[in-house]
Protein backbone atom coordinates (compact mmCIF):
# COMPACT_ATOMS: atom_id res chain seq x y z
CA UNK A 1 0.00 0.00 0.00
CA UNK A 2 1.44 3.50 -0.98
CA UNK A 3 2.19 5.63 2.30
CA UNK A 4 0.35 8.82 0.92
CA UNK A 5 -2.94 6.20 1.17
CA UNK A 6 -2.05 5.87 4.98
CA UNK A 7 -1.86 9.27 6.33
CA UNK A 8 -5.43 10.05 5.82
CA UNK A 9 -6.80 6.98 7.37
CA UNK A 10 -4.29 8.24 10.79
CA UNK A 11 -5.55 12.22 10.42
CA UNK A 12 -9.32 10.98 10.41
CA UNK A 13 -8.94 8.73 13.13
CA UNK A 14 -6.82 11.43 15.43
CA UNK A 15 -9.70 14.28 13.96
CA UNK A 16 -12.86 11.99 15.46
CA UNK A 17 -11.47 10.56 18.42
CA UNK A 18 -11.14 13.82 19.40
CA UNK A 19 -14.08 15.91 18.17
CA UNK A 20 -16.76 12.85 18.86
CA UNK A 21 -15.02 10.60 22.16
CA UNK A 22 -13.08 13.57 23.45
CA UNK A 23 -10.41 11.29 23.11
CA UNK A 24 -6.56 11.65 22.36
CA UNK A 25 -5.69 9.31 19.63
CA UNK A 26 -1.41 8.83 19.53
CA UNK A 27 0.34 7.06 16.24
CA UNK A 28 1.87 3.64 17.24
CA UNK A 29 4.42 1.96 15.24
CA UNK A 30 2.66 1.15 11.93
CA UNK A 31 3.87 -2.48 10.90
CA UNK A 32 2.52 -5.27 8.02
CA UNK A 33 0.43 -8.44 9.84
CA UNK A 34 0.66 -11.83 8.55
CA UNK A 35 -2.48 -13.18 7.74
CA UNK A 36 -4.74 -14.90 9.83
CA UNK A 37 -3.83 -12.64 13.11
CA UNK A 38 -5.76 -12.54 16.19
CA UNK A 39 -8.42 -9.71 17.12
CA UNK A 40 -9.57 -8.25 20.16
CA UNK A 41 -13.22 -8.71 21.55
CA UNK A 42 -14.88 -6.33 18.98
CA UNK A 43 -14.34 -5.71 16.10
CA UNK A 44 -15.60 -2.65 13.47
CA UNK A 45 -15.25 -3.64 9.91
CA UNK A 46 -15.50 -1.04 6.65
CA UNK A 47 -15.20 -2.42 3.23
CA UNK A 48 -13.12 -0.38 0.87
CA UNK A 49 -13.91 0.19 -2.68
CA UNK A 50 -12.19 2.46 -5.60
CA UNK A 51 -9.08 2.82 -6.15
CA UNK A 52 -8.29 1.31 -3.00
CA UNK A 53 -9.56 -1.95 -2.55
CA UNK A 54 -10.30 -3.53 0.32
CA UNK A 55 -11.54 -3.72 4.22
CA UNK A 56 -10.52 -1.53 6.84
CA UNK A 57 -10.87 -3.25 10.53
CA UNK A 58 -11.02 -1.44 13.82
CA UNK A 59 -10.37 -3.55 16.54
CA UNK A 60 -10.69 -3.05 20.35
CA UNK A 61 -11.34 -4.68 24.00
CA UNK A 62 -15.05 -4.86 25.22
CA UNK A 63 -13.51 -2.54 28.22
CA UNK A 64 -12.28 0.15 26.12
CA UNK A 65 -15.40 -0.34 23.34
CA UNK A 66 -17.84 0.40 27.07
CA UNK A 67 -15.59 3.85 27.67
CA UNK A 68 -15.75 4.60 24.37
CA UNK A 69 -19.56 4.41 23.68
CA UNK A 70 -20.08 6.05 27.27
CA UNK A 71 -17.60 9.38 26.27
CA UNK A 72 -20.08 9.46 22.98
CA UNK A 73 -22.94 9.23 24.95
CA UNK A 74 -21.42 12.70 26.37
CA UNK A 75 -20.42 10.54 29.87
CA UNK A 76 -23.99 8.36 30.05
CA UNK A 77 -22.57 5.44 32.39
CA UNK A 78 -22.80 2.34 29.44
CA UNK A 79 -21.98 -0.92 31.10
CA UNK A 80 -23.28 -3.38 27.89
CA UNK A 81 -22.54 -3.94 24.74
CA UNK A 82 -25.97 -3.30 24.15
CA UNK A 83 -27.58 -2.27 20.80
CA UNK A 84 -27.04 1.41 21.69
CA UNK A 85 -23.25 1.25 22.49
CA UNK A 86 -22.65 -0.84 19.38
CA UNK A 87 -24.59 1.40 17.71
CA UNK A 88 -22.18 4.07 19.36
CA UNK A 89 -18.62 2.23 18.47
CA UNK A 90 -19.60 1.66 14.56
CA UNK A 91 -21.15 4.99 14.34
CA UNK A 92 -17.61 6.19 15.13
CA UNK A 93 -15.80 4.29 12.68
CA UNK A 94 -18.21 5.52 10.19
CA UNK A 95 -17.35 8.59 10.67
CA UNK A 96 -13.32 7.90 10.81
CA UNK A 97 -13.30 5.89 7.60
CA UNK A 98 -16.22 9.04 5.89
CA UNK A 99 -13.74 11.75 7.07
CA UNK A 100 -10.59 9.42 5.37
CA UNK A 101 -12.57 9.37 2.17
CA UNK A 102 -13.12 13.06 2.10
CA UNK A 103 -9.16 13.44 2.93
CA UNK A 104 -7.65 10.63 -0.05
CA UNK A 105 -10.88 12.08 -2.39
CA UNK A 106 -9.13 15.72 -1.89
CA UNK A 107 -5.53 13.83 -2.99
CA UNK A 108 -7.11 12.88 -6.20
CA UNK A 109 -8.20 9.23 -4.62
CA UNK A 110 -11.55 8.17 -5.07
CA UNK A 111 -12.72 5.61 -2.66
CA UNK A 112 -16.19 4.39 -1.52
CA UNK A 113 -16.81 2.65 2.00
CA UNK A 114 -19.46 0.38 2.84
CA UNK A 115 -21.97 0.52 6.04
CA UNK A 116 -20.02 -0.84 8.83
CA UNK A 117 -20.27 -4.38 10.30
CA UNK A 118 -19.65 -4.91 14.21
CA UNK A 119 -18.31 -8.51 15.26
CA UNK A 120 -17.86 -9.46 18.85
CA UNK A 121 -16.39 -12.61 20.25
CA UNK A 122 -13.30 -14.37 22.10
CA UNK A 123 -10.42 -15.68 20.52
CA UNK A 124 -11.17 -13.67 17.01
CA UNK A 125 -8.97 -14.63 13.47
CA UNK A 126 -9.32 -12.91 10.48
CA UNK A 127 -7.82 -14.09 7.39
CA UNK A 128 -7.07 -11.92 4.45
CA UNK A 129 -6.62 -13.94 1.04
CA UNK A 130 -4.85 -12.07 -1.26
CA UNK A 131 -4.24 -8.65 0.18
CA UNK A 132 -1.47 -7.46 2.49
CA UNK A 133 -2.23 -5.46 5.93
CA UNK A 134 -1.08 -2.66 7.28
CA UNK A 135 -2.08 -2.32 11.10
CA UNK A 136 -1.80 1.32 12.80
CA UNK A 137 -1.97 1.28 16.05
CA UNK A 138 -3.94 4.26 18.14
CA UNK A 139 -2.93 4.35 21.73
CA UNK A 140 -5.60 6.51 23.51
CA UNK A 141 -4.80 6.49 27.05
CA UNK A 142 -3.72 3.08 28.36
CA UNK A 143 -5.95 1.35 25.39
CA UNK A 144 -5.04 0.31 21.81
CA UNK A 145 -7.21 0.89 18.98
CA UNK A 146 -5.48 -1.34 15.59
CA UNK A 147 -6.66 0.04 12.48
CA UNK A 148 -5.76 -2.46 10.12
CA UNK A 149 -6.13 -2.00 6.60
CA UNK A 150 -6.43 -4.71 4.59
CA UNK A 151 -5.88 -3.64 0.40
CA UNK A 152 -5.63 -5.40 -2.88
CA UNK A 153 -2.29 -4.74 -4.71
CA UNK A 154 -3.65 -3.35 -7.84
Amino acid sequence: MNVEYINPFIEASQTVFRQIASMEAKLGKVYLKTSPYRSEDIIIMVGLTGKIRGQANFSIKKEFGLKLASNMMMGMPVTELDDMSKSAIAELANMIMGNAATLLYNRGIQIDITPPSLLTGENIHISQSRMRTICIPLLVGDDTVELDISTEEL
